[in-house]
């Protein structure tokens, strides 16, 4: 067994400096924990043009929301955990969280872009809500626009959801609005909290379709508008 947890950790660790050589970062320090669970983390540290930054805010009315990858990878692991996934789906979910979001990046460089924000472990309604907060804006979302792994509603219908998902809605159900039609199993995957999730682009309307079509035919396939900006109701989300 304590053979088996090397080997693993071994996959792990080659897999991430791959990983980190695909995003031309190097690995400079790091420590061991001993601990009953495998483990392996980063931390960051990097510089950024001054002329190249985008922030969670400048959001304008009738600027489109895309979103690079689809949801559910937080459902999926909870279940891989309690053994429930199918191997290609694991494989699947593996290879979705391991592509960087570079390309995506450097795609909507071309484009006026307004604000970006990646949906992580907040969730993609806990991001937005960072998003909209204090914008003088409010945001909507077309829940079935939204692009989703699959394999993620039968696992949630079954219960499987985090306890970070639980968290996530608890803590910024006060700012969403759902329309009747949206069902408590795609509330869920709204609130799941992501590893390696996409990004979120709020881009200007006219450029929405041109980005949309350079992301799809440079592989990025899962991209999609999932929402835009209005003026009304301000610092409120309307999932519909």
């Amino acid at each position: 067994m304590k053979q088996l947890g090397v080997d693993i950790l071994r996959q792990i660790l080659q897999g991430g400096l791959e990983k980190m050589r695909e995003a031309d970062v190097a690995l400079v320090g790091g420590h061991s924990v001993e601990d009953d669970e495998l483990k392996y983390g980063l931390s960051v540290t990097g510089f950024i043009h001054p002329d190249r930054i985008l922030t969670k805010k400048n959001l304008k009315p009738t600027d489109q929301l895309i979103l690079t990858k689809a949801l559910g990878t937080g459902i999926i692991n909870t279940a891989i955990k309690r053994d429930r996934v199918p191997e290609a789906v694991v494989e699947k979910v593996t290879l979705l969280m391991a592509t960087l979001n570079r390309e995506a990046a450097r795609i909507m460089g071309k484009y006026r872009v307004h604000a970006c924000t990646d949906i992580t472990g907040f969730g993609l309604l806990g991001h937005l809500a960072e998003m909209v907060l204090d914008s003088g804006c409010g945001i909507k979302v077309d829940a079935a626009a939204v692009p989703v792994i699959p394999e993620t509603f039968g696992f949630a219908e079954k219960g499987l959801v985090p306890g970070g998902g639980k968290r996530n809605r608890e803590f910024r159900q006060h700012l969403v609005d759902f329309a009747p039609s949206v069902s408590s199993t795609y509330q869920d995957i709204f609130f799941d909290p992501q590893t390696s999730g996409g990004l979120m682009i709020c881009i200007d309307k006219d450029d929405a379709g041109n980005l949309l079509d350079e992301l799809r035919n440079g592989g990025i396939t899962d991209a999609n508008v999932v929402g835009e900006i209005v003026s009304a109701p301000t610092h409120r989300i309307v999932v519909s």
